[in-house]
């Protein structure tokens, strides 16, 4: 299982921004933790779709450090239709 980030290419607040998003909702809250993120800047069901963080800039870089993968858009895309959940709280798995 992996950790991955995206480029901080959203402009909100002064900053840039990205995703941080895993295979699994626990090893992405185990990594925020690390990270020094705070539980209540999860995005996760029924806000969203996809369980993930916006982190700054800043943060990615950190989060790299640390371990995540660099995806590219589309690659970031992919992951978020893999690891979303439905409106219902089920996950949505594609068979690999």
């Amino acid at each position: 299982m992996a950790v991955y980030v995206d480029a901080p290419i959203w402009h909100f607040a002064g900053r840039r921004w990205c995703h941080l998003m895993a295979d699994d909702t626990a090893e992405l809250h185990g990594f925020a933790a690390r990270l020094g993120l705070k539980l209540s800047s999860y995005q996760g069901p029924p806000k969203t779709s996809a369980p993930h963080y916006d982190i700054t800039g800043l943060e990615r870089d950190r989060a790299l450090r640390l371990g995540a993968v660099e995806c590219s858009r589309e690659e970031i895309v992919a992951i978020f239709r893999r690891v979303r959940v439905s409106s219902r709280g089920r996950a949505f798995r594609k068979a690999a």
